[in-house]
């Protein structure tokens, strides 16, 4: 068997002397793994770094087995991040969210959600905010997708500013009423259908990762038995100088 997709690398391990596991989320075969030989060396170890854009041929005999890579770079861009803390946390956290899908199972909305992250890294609130949605996009790749198209009580779509820790529905500023203090805030940006069209400031960036936070965590990684990777903190640490604001509603 044998194919050729683009892909973006999530990231590699040791295998043998000079071989290395290559994990990469492509656009046609979603998060694939294969062995690269020679992976191991100087050679392709610039190629083989979290964040570029690559070409890989998959080779194998059958489908369920490991398989072999023949990998060619595209974009390295990798290299930029060694001086820039929010970038080396950011890839390693977007990473980690990607190995919440399944593997070989094609997400392609996914694909170029990521490929747009990693292509724009320069400005640490702006890079901070569209990783929110991203793990917002996450959520829903998974199931457990938020409603914030309208309002949970009154079915209006004006002034959600507010999401149900319970049913991940949106909760207009009317609606809350005397519930306001059980309610997630919700960041005007995260309703966005289409890209950010102004960065946020770093409280509403800090409110929106604490509202993916939440349902991550209660939806996602507690049932798997995981906890919060720590690049997240890491990143938020680096981008807003503290942690995002602490979620009670358990």
């Amino acid at each position: 068997m044998e194919w050729t997709d683009t892909g973006i690398v999530l990231g590699t391990r040791r295998h043998g002397e000079a071989n290395a596991i290559l994990e990469v989320l492509t656009i046609s075969h979603g998060r694939h793994l294969g062995m690269v030989r020679g992976g191991g060396g100087t050679r392709l170890r610039p190629v083989l770094q979290p964040g570029n854009t690559v070409t890989v041929t998959w080779r194998a005999r059958l489908d369920e087995h490991l398989g072999q890579y023949t990998v060619e770079g595209i974009d390295l861009r990798a290299a930029t991040f060694l001086d820039r803390a929010h970038a080396l946390y950011g890839v390693t956290h977007v990473a980690a969210l990607c190995r919440l899908l399944p593997e070989r199972d094609p997400h392609a909305n996914v694909f170029d959600a990521l490929l747009a992250l990693v292509d724009d890294l320069d400005d640490p609130l702006w890079f901070a905010a569209r990783l929110a949605r991203f793990e917002l996009q996450i959520l829903s790749e998974l199931g457990f997708g938020l409603d914030l198209s309208e309002c949970a009580a009154t079915g209006t779509t004006e002034d959600l500013i507010y999401v149900s820790p319970r049913s991940g529905r949106a909760v207009s500023r009317a609606a809350a009423g005397p519930w306001r203090d059980k309610l997630l805030p919700l960041p005007a940006f995260m309703t966005m259908s289409d890209d950010i069209e102004e960065c946020p400031d770093a409280a509403d960036v800090g409110a929106a990762f604490a509202l993916t936070g939440y349902f991550l965590d209660r939806r996602v990684l507690e049932p798997r038995g995981c906890p919060m990777p720590d690049a997240r903190q890491s990143f938020l640490a680096s981008v807003l100088g503290r942690d995002p604001p602490p979620c009670v509603h358990r």
